[in-house]
């Protein structure tokens, strides 16, 4: 019951910070995993392989690293998330996903848990990672804040 009425809360606040721009349009997938990381109290620092999966084009590799602030207790011992691209265009180059990103982020585990991370940013800031990012997680923790990810073209 509390983990549905968690998923049911992060939904909505992805929902309510999407974009308002009717000219994106889905570019394609990018899927991230990483391993283990301990949470400060005030924020953490995770580090990620991730893999782009374009409409259009071949795949691409990318390196991120991902700094919350705000409450963000506990360990895990394995993160995966994947985000909706969303861009100007339905073809993007090889490493035009590079770049600074910034949103919300919330979520918990106890055992097997869920999270949200709503990030914008990249190529001119035109990218945007939505709708919800669902992030999978093996551990014990909580969080809520701001997110910030570095994202770097990994060739």
């Amino acid at each position: 019951m509390l983990r549905s009425s968690v998923f049911a809360a992060l939904a909505l606040l992805a929902a309510s910070a999407m974009p308002a721009s009717a000219q994106q349009v889905q570019a394609g997938m990018l899927e991230c995993r990483g391993g283990g990381s301990v949470s400060f109290v005030i924020g953490s620092v995770t580090e990620l392989s991730c893999i782009y999966r374009p409409d259009l084009g071949p795949r691409q590799a990318y390196r991120a690293t991902i700094r919350r602030a705000g409450v963000d207790l506990g360990a895990t011992a394995v993160s995966g998330l994947a985000w909706a691209v969303f861009a100007p265009t339905a073809q993007l180059g090889l490493g035009d996903l590079s770049g600074n990103y910034g949103g919300v982020s919330a979520g918990g585990a106890v055992g097997v848990g869920l999270g949200a991370n709503v990030l914008y940013g990249g190529s001119n800031n035109s990218i945007a990672l939505q709708p919800l990012s669902v992030e999978g997680q093996i551990g014990l923790n909580v969080f809520a804040g701001l997110a910030g990810m570095e994202l770097r073209f990994d060739n």
